[in-house]
């Protein structure tokens, strides 16, 4: 498959993979955390406490917002 057939597929196949391993009480990402590529679906497997603590985390440990400014989760806490 060449590179653009796979990242035209590459949304629909994630979101299976991703609700197959949610549902089974696994998480979205590896060790690495959370990519670009993940962080805009991460609100969909995450509550909003979850959300606020990995913000809160962010700010306690980066507050100059450094240290991959935007990559893993936007600086923005949800309501």
């Amino acid at each position: 498959m060449s590179v653009d057939a796979h990242m035209a597929r590459y949304e629909a196949l994630s979101e299976v993979v991703h609700d197959t391993v949610h549902a089974h009480g696994g998480s979205i990402s590896a060790e690495h955390g959370i990519g670009l590529r993940k962080r805009d679906v991460l609100p969909r497997y995450k509550s909003m406490v979850e959300l606020n603590l990995m913000r809160r985390l962010k700010q306690a440990l980066d507050p100059h917002n450094r240290l991959n400014p935007g990559k893993v989760i936007a600086p923005q806490v949800y309501p």
